[in-house]
């Protein structure tokens, strides 16, 4: 028995006039959250470019005269502190760190969702397992391992931590990024004679690109911006950004133009990379969430 098909809705019933009043709401509602999200970042910035004096005003003057004031002072014009060798062991930690979880990530995801293992979700559940301690309850252990082994205030043990940190979710995004890998692209390379590593390479890597750019900007994020470990595991060689911002809290007070603007260089990476692989994390976070 045919069933007669719906009427198609006119564009100016009751229906359409809900949805699209509906659509504008929602939209006008995402503008303020993200004007919302930007105004702290643009004040940040527009702070930076006053003097001391103009920072200082309460409540703030948003017409004062602009300066360079805090960049000079943060690059070490008046206190002759350089901040490159801090923004340098950032960049190491965070590239090198990033580097090895691709390395150890993909080569585990693929076994989880092209080759699963027996009880794959129960090795998942023991990956997620160890993002439920809180950092700061493994600060002691971490430390006295790191000062028997001689590494307190080494490059190298921050690389060591921001791993073993941002693996977990590492192998979480990229098992669900590679579960849309086709599987008949991988048949049509076993048959052809592809091993495994011609496999990840050649067939893999390029289909899940996006996945793992995205993958790697979290990781490289996460590296940049921690703290707490920098902060007690490290001193005057090995000390990172974050640790050198909290550095011009002093005594003598606090030197808002000067804080800002360090704060602003110090967000720069993170912004520049975002911004130059927003296309990749925005396929990377949507490629495993429609099934």
């Amino acid at each position: 028995m045919n069933r007669a098909l719906p009427a198609p809705r006119r564009p100016g019933s009751p229906a359409a006039r809900r949805r699209r009043h509906t659509g504008t709401l929602l939209g006008l509602t995402a503008w303020l959250c993200g004007i919302g999200f930007f105004l702290p970042v643009a004040w940040m910035v527009l702070t930076s470019f006053h003097s001391e004096t103009d920072a200082a005003t309460n409540p703030p003057s948003v017409g004062a005269g602009l300066s360079l004031h805090g960049y000079r002072e943060f690059f070490g014009a008046g206190s002759g502190v350089s901040p490159w060798p801090p923004l340098v062991n950032s960049l190491t930690a965070s590239v090198v760190a990033t580097v090895l979880v691709l390395l150890l990530a993909v080569p585990a995801a693929y076994a989880l969702a092209i080759k699963p293992v027996r009880k794959w979700s129960d090795v998942l559940f023991f990956f997620l397992s160890t993002k439920m301690l809180p950092l700061v309850a493994g600060l002691l252990p971490v430390y006295l391992v790191a000062q028997n082994a001689g590494m307190l205030d080494s490059i190298w043990l921050l690389v060591l931590l921001y791993t073993s940190m941002n693996l977990p979710i590492a192998v979480w995004m990229m098992r669900s990024f590679l579960a849309e890998v086709p599987v008949e692209m991988l048949e049509a390379a076993s048959i052809d004679g592809a091993g495994l590593t011609c496999t990840l390479t050649r067939i893999v890597a390029p289909v899940a690109m996006p996945g793992i750019a995205a993958t790697a900007l979290i990781s490289f994020i996460f590296s940049w911006n921690e703290l707490l470990f920098a902060r007690v595991l490290t001193g005057i060689v090995a000390g990172t950004a974050p640790v050198f911002l909290t550095g011009l809290v002093t005594s003598q007070g606090l030197f808002l133009a000067k804080v800002c603007a360090a704060a602003t260089v110090i967000s720069l990476p993170v912004i520049v990379a975002g911004f130059a692989a927003q296309d990749k994390l925005v396929q990377g976070l949507s490629l495993g969430a429609v099934k």
